[in-house]
């Protein structure tokens, strides 16, 4: 599903250049769930952004599905994630003028799909926002419009799914629904699921465990994930 190949980001900070990866190669089958970890600043949230196209590696190439992201123009990657990605961010990009169910509607809409509405209430009704769906992101609070985001992202049933962080601003109970949701996706429809997650827990339930650091990447034993 995935194929990194020499992947190398870097940044000028002042007059130093930091490198964020250097020389990252990894293959990733479809419908696997893999966990990255690592200290804050070393560059997990950039490796999803390249995961996404929504970056560009200054050397080596991201395949999605056998297709290298750096041969596509803009208009094509944003058809390649409509169609086959789901995102949640940290910072949850709805649209503030539309009501959580009309935020978890739009891609099936943009799409062309009839069932829009139907599907947005069901998986809103999964990550326990149900009641409401008819709110605007500015009365909702900061871990339901995080809810709003991941319901969003798998509305479309995505072949890949990125989620950056997808339980950090939700209380236990919750997240833990929303564990069960994502790894229920992962297991149940074949979705390659990719996350950046402090939540050891979470990661330990993964198929596979990754550690960023000095830019890097290693395999975790699944035994030394809460070590991560």
């Amino acid at each position: 599903m995935i194929e990194l190949q020499h992947l190398a980001l870097h940044y000028a900070l002042g007059e130093t250049r930091v490198d964020v990866l250097r020389d990252v190669s990894l293959t990733i089958p479809a419908g696997q769930s893999v966990a990255i970890a690592g200290p804050s600043g070393s560059g997990k949230t950039s490796l999803l952004l390249l995961l996404a196209g929504l970056e560009r590696p200054q050397a080596g190439h991201v395949l999605l599905d056998g297709q290298a992201l750096d041969t596509l123009g803009r208009d094509a990657l944003a058809d390649l994630r409509r169609e086959r990605v789901g995102i949640v961010f940290q910072s949850f990009h709805l649209l503030p003028s539309l009501t959580a169910l009309d935020n978890v509607a739009l891609p099936l809409q943009l799409a062309g799909r009839r069932d829009a509405h139907a599907r947005a209430r069901d998986f809103l009704r999964r990550v326990g926002l149900a009641a409401r769906q008819h709110h605007y992101p500015g009365q909702l609070s900061g871990g339901e419009q995080q809810r709003v985001a991941i319901a969003r992202a798998l509305v479309h049933g995505p072949r890949l799914l990125l989620a950056d962080e997808p339980t950090g601003n939700l209380d236990d109970q919750t997240g833990a629904r929303v564990r069960e949701l994502l790894l229920e996706l992962n297991q149940e429809a074949g979705t390659t699921l990719v996350l950046v997650t402090h939540d050891m827990d979470f990661a330990a339930q993964c198929q596979r465990v990754l550690r960023l650091h000095d830019g890097q990447l290693h395999e975790a034993r699944q035994e030394d994930a809460h070590a991560a």
